[in-house]
């Protein structure tokens, strides 16, 4: 079963990735809403098979990834839909946190310390920062929910970082990578709708977002 949730998870990737390229909005209403269904399988699934407890935080942080890709494809109907749309993905993103924490072991062997926090944390505290800084006189009315947004993807990228030396790598470099494709798909997001158009902007989100989500929860399975 978990061989076929992922074939479901990768089918409905590439139909949604397909949807967005052509403009196919049939395709795209079945596919979007499927992906983290389908994901949410795999990780169920791949769990069982590895004979490791499921967690309600991970459970959690894909329940709302999918309610947010949902609400998301109506945001063109009413703006309303765009702020929930963000407050799924908000919540999503503080689970994350949680599940990284969770998922790392209690003594650490190479975690990073002192100075190497900050050097390491500095280019993403730079990045949001910077970004925010760019699309402030931009955002109108939701300054304020894309800055505390902003705030709350900035930490869940810096605590998957700080997961290194406390758990696998195989583990890390999965989680971590995952966290900054999404951080860089949010980012598109944001640069398309308040700053300027992107060539090919639904393509690059979906596509960094699809494998951000991956990545994170393929890197989770593998922690021991």
């Amino acid at each position: 079963m978990r061989k076929i949730a992922l074939i479901l998870f990768w089918v409905v990737s590439v139909g949604e990735l397909v949807a967005v390229s052509f403009d196919w909005p049939p395709l795209h209403h079945v596919c979007k809403p499927l992906i983290m269904i389908t994901l949410m399988g795999y990780y169920i699934f791949e769990s069982r098979y590895r004979e490791q407890l499921l967690s309600t935080t991970v459970l959690a942080a894909v329940v709302f990834s999918f309610l947010g890709d949902s609400i998301l494809m109506y945001q063109e109907l009413n703006p309303l839909y765009f702020m929930l749309g963000l407050v799924s993905f908000l919540i999503a993103h503080i689970f994350y946190v949680l599940a990284y924490r969770q998922h790392r072991n209690a003594q650490a062997t190479h975690a990073l310390a002192g100075i190497h926090k900050v050097r390491l944390a500095f280019p993403f505290l730079l990045a949001g920062t910077g970004l925010v800084v760019i699309l402030f006189p931009h955002l109108d009315k939701l300054k304020v929910p894309v800055i505390i947004y902003a705030t709350v993807l900035v930490a869940m990228v810096l605590t998957a970082l700080f997961r290194f030396g406390n758990t696998n790598r195989n583990s890390f470099w999965l989680v971590f990578a995952g966290a900054v494709l999404f951080m860089v798909s949010d980012s598109l997001l944001a640069i398309n709708k308040f700053l300027s158009p992107l060539d090919f902007a639904s393509v690059w989100i979906m596509l960094t977002y699809i494998s951000a989500q991956y990545l994170i929860i393929r890197g989770l399975i593998r922690h021991v």
